[in-house]
């Protein structure tokens, strides 16, 4: 089934969640580099900045994530999609907690490194989650026609 939220065949969904993983990760990066001694306050600046930025990605790419689910039609992928939304929901409302918490407290607030460890781990949970709707189950996958082949 291939994508309806897509730009000539190449899902949309797929092409900007790059963006929130690589900002978050980063951030998380940026953070251990400053805790560490290895940098100084800047590096605390750009892991509040990436963390931002990673929050404005991850609601670009959540629309049309929920389109791809809306076309689902297999209840059991269906139901896949669902709680890989709700962790990503989840993990959004962390790092919007987490920038609010490091805009208060500074952008070097422990608390904040520990909630985007958490968040991490939770985009690991989700990311396998969409894998598996897409290389398991083939949501949007363009097989231009042809069966997809499963158990390879």
């Amino acid at each position: 089934m291939s994508s309806p939220a897509s730009i000539k065949g190449h899902p949309i969904h797929a092409m900007l969640v790059a963006f929130p993983i690589g900002l978050w990760g980063f951030s998380l990066v940026a953070d251990l580099v400053y805790r560490s001694g290895l940098g100084g306050p800047s590096w605390a600046t750009v892991a509040y900045y990436t963390l931002a930025g990673g929050i404005v990605g991850a609601l670009l790419a959540a629309v049309p994530g929920l389109i791809d689910l809306i076309s689902i039609r297999d209840a059991r992928v269906k139901n896949i999609g669902l709680v890989h939304m709700t962790i990503n929901l989840v993990v959004v409302a962390l790092y919007a907690t987490n920038l609010y918490i490091r805009h208060a407290e500074g952008y070097a607030a422990s608390t904040g490194v520990a909630l985007s460890a958490l968040g991490i781990a939770l985009l690991c949970a989700s990311g396998w989650l969409g894998g598996s709707m897409v290389y398991r189950h083939g949501v949007a996958v363009d097989t231009h026609g042809k069966p997809l082949e499963h158990g390879r």
